[in-house]
């Protein structure tokens, strides 16, 4: 899969994604990541992007020509227009499955604003997605699409060294991941559960579930409106909602 950034600040993209996992996919070709520097498709000798707004305000914006002039060298570079999302606090909260879909892309493209955004003509003009993180404001989108970056890069195959691991861990199914442990068996005198110990794989896949279940009703119950429950997981999440009395905030189309 193909990474393209469209940034101000090429160096912290590239610095910030080049290590660990990523790094390691990066190298054997498994993805590649490309940051484009927009103030290069400027047309004045200070390479300036941002100008005072219409209207009045405080803050600059990003003008749409450099941003125009990127994106295209980009799309006639790969010889087809691509998916591009922009990072703003405006878009749609960014979620595992929103992963999911990006990651069946070839080519993604990631637009970063800076000042008060960017001319919206050019927002118009080229972006499919606007995405956001949540409900807060960053200096530039740059961290945003790195952590957009990195979620996505984990579900391309053979980027993850267990390849299960993707599939297993938080947001699966929409519900977040059972508790890990590992040695030493005691520490400070508590003990790993002894489920398992017992090598019995079918008891341990059950408690994990069940694990997952508990951890999502108590920290992350919003999530079971979207989770893909069976009869056992209901039937489950019934018992100790009333066995512990947690209060579990669910759409009227949901049974529990």
């Amino acid at each position: 899969m193909n990474f393209h950034v469209l940034t101000l600040f090429p160096e912290m993209v590239l610095s910030g994604l080049n290590t660990s996992i990523i790094g390691r996919a990066m190298t054997a070709g498994l993805i590649s990541i490309e940051a484009t520097d927009i103030r290069d498709y400027a047309e004045n000798k200070h390479n300036r992007v941002d100008d005072y707004p219409y209207g009045g305000g405080a803050g600059m914006v990003m003008q749409p020509g450099p941003v125009y002039r990127a994106y295209k060298a980009l799309e006639e570079k790969s010889g087809k227009k691509m998916r591009v999302v922009y990072m703003t606090p405006q878009g749609q909260v960014f979620n595992q499955r929103m992963a999911e879909d990006f990651s069946k892309e070839d080519d993604l493209v990631f637009l970063c604003g800076h000042y008060e955004g960017i001319d919206e003509r050019v927002l118009d003009m080229i972006v499919t997605d606007n995405v956001s993180l949540g409900d807060f404001v960053l200096t530039g989108g740059e961290l945003a699409a790195m952590t957009m970056i990195d979620c996505i890069s984990r579900l391309i195959p053979g980027v993850l060294s267990n390849d299960d691991s993707a599939q297993i861990e938080s947001f699966h199914d929409n519900l977040l991941e059972y508790p890990q442990y590992t040695r030493p068996e005691e520490f400070m005198g508590v003990r790993v559960p002894d489920i398992l110990l017992s090598g019995h794989h079918a008891n341990i896949d059950k408690w994990r579930r069940e694990q997952s279940l508990i951890r999502t009703l108590e920290r992350r119950p919003d999530l079971l409106k979207e989770a893909v429950l069976d009869e056992n997981d209901r039937k489950f999440i019934r018992k100790i909602t009333e066995d512990k009395r947690i209060d579990i905030k669910t759409d009227e189309n949901q049974s529990l």
